[in-house]
């Protein structure tokens, strides 16, 4: 049983709304009441607003005006890796190419390498730091990908890593089955394994697991991808999809046809693509750390919510394309790169996300709900897109508990 809490003064951010994603203009709502209470005791918002009598065995904290708001929900993650790649790093400041660096043997490879040399308690461990450092930028739920193994049994030692790290940690971890990441060019029949082998491997050991893949030119093609989804759906998994991140392969309209929970990257979706996509039950996952990392190009958030779509964001953080676990550097770089306000960014940073991932019981304030929630050096959360760089996030509480 966790110590009862109260915040008194605060700007609360409830972002209530009827347990739905929100939709375009709906996306700048975020509820907000001032000079507000909110009471939390044993994992759960008690009680909420104002002239709240608060209970004397609770500990109280004063928000001196300051914003209070739910913790942020990182959808889009690959924090399950071993290995560094500090070295391809400075080769690219050096001039070499991302085909240079991937001809060399680095690039994507090298990290599969270390993963496979690692055991499942070293990327647990791994993974546990990393999350331990994204609960104190204020993230007490993400989702985790595999993809990194190339290989049933290394697919399945990631996934064994990610559920455990899940036990382990404070927060909660979505886990996801990105079999179809990359492909492994010294196995000819890559994706004809991972679709006879791999697949049905993981559907015994996590029944239900959402199952992702890369779309790219060298990677996953819509052909193989669909006939992967197609696998998966007949043994009723959810489908994520990475699509059109530099070419408009044409996945958007087969996930939305497959009926994929959500489509991410869409830096290279065209208008027409952004505005089908965003009228569909599919949710927009834009990914602004990748495009500030590799490319400086970013998916239109702006189009995507004035059409009505469900967007959420998220770091990708990953040892190649986004070393980012930083949602608030997310937002900060949502405003500035995605053409959206700072009150649409922590709808996708939150709620949406939330939505996206199951937990449908956080990422608003409301009586009943999850009591995780962070309390801002701010008085006003446009700093969070407005400021970038330093703590932004002064308390997090985790399932009740003050962790940071």
């Amino acid at each position: 049983m966790t110590h009862p809490i109260a915040i008194t003064n605060a700007r609360l951010l409830t972002l209530a709304h009827g347990g739905t994603p929100r939709r375009g203009k709906a996306m700048q709502k975020l509820a907000p009441i001032e000079q507000a209470t909110i009471i939390v005791r044993n994992g759960k918002i008690e009680a909420l607003g104002n002239a709240i009598d608060i209970p004397d065995d609770t500990q109280h904290i004063d928000a001196q005006g300051r914003v209070v708001m739910p913790a942020f929900v990182d959808c889009h993650t690959h924090a399950c890796w071993a290995g560094e790649r500090l070295d391809e790093w400075e080769q690219k400041q050096n001039g070499a190419t991302y085909l240079e660096i991937l001809e060399s043997g680095g690039g994507i490879m090298s990290t599969v390498r270390a993963v496979r040399k690692a055991s499942t308690d070293q990327l647990t461990e791994s993974l546990l730091e990393r999350l331990n450092w994204m609960l104190e930028e204020g993230t007490t739920a993400c989702e985790v990908k595999s993809g990194y193994g190339l290989s049933t049994e290394d697919e399945l030692k990631m996934l064994d890593a990610i559920v455990l790290a899940d036990q382990n940690w404070i927060g909660r971890v979505s886990p996801t089955a990105c079999i179809g990441h990359a492909k492994d060019s010294e196995v000819p029949d890559f994706v004809d394994r991972t679709i006879n082998e791999t697949l049905p491997a993981v559907h015994e050991r996590y029944p239900g697991v959402t199952i992702d893949a890369y779309t790219e030119q060298g990677a996953w093609s819509v052909d193989e991808t669909v006939r992967l989804f197609q696998a998966a759906k007949e043994l009723e998994h959810p489908l994520r999809i990475h699509a059109d991140q530099f070419n408009a392969m044409g996945m958007l309209e087969a996930a939305k046809e497959l009926g994929a929970l959500s489509v991410d990257h869409l830096e290279a979706t065209t208008p027409e693509s952004l505005k089908a996509l965003a009228q569909s039950e599919t949710m927009g996952v834009m990914l602004p750390c990748s495009g500030f990392h590799v490319d400086d190009r970013y998916g239109d958030g702006r189009a995507f919510i004035d059409a009505s779509g469900a967007l959420a964001i998220a770091t990708n953080v990953n040892p190649g394309s986004a070393p980012c676990l930083s949602m608030p550097m997310a937002i900060a770089l949502a405003t500035r790169k995605l053409g959206i306000n700072a009150a649409e960014a922590i709808t996708a940073a939150t709620i949406n996300g939330a939505h996206l991932l199951g937990f449908s019981d956080q990422g608003t304030l409301e009586v009943g709900q999850r009591a995780d929630l962070i309390m801002l050096r701010h008085r006003d959360e446009r700093q969070l897109g407005y400021t970038f760089g330093g703590s932004h996030v002064q308390i997090v509480i985790c399932n009740g508990s003050i962790v940071a």
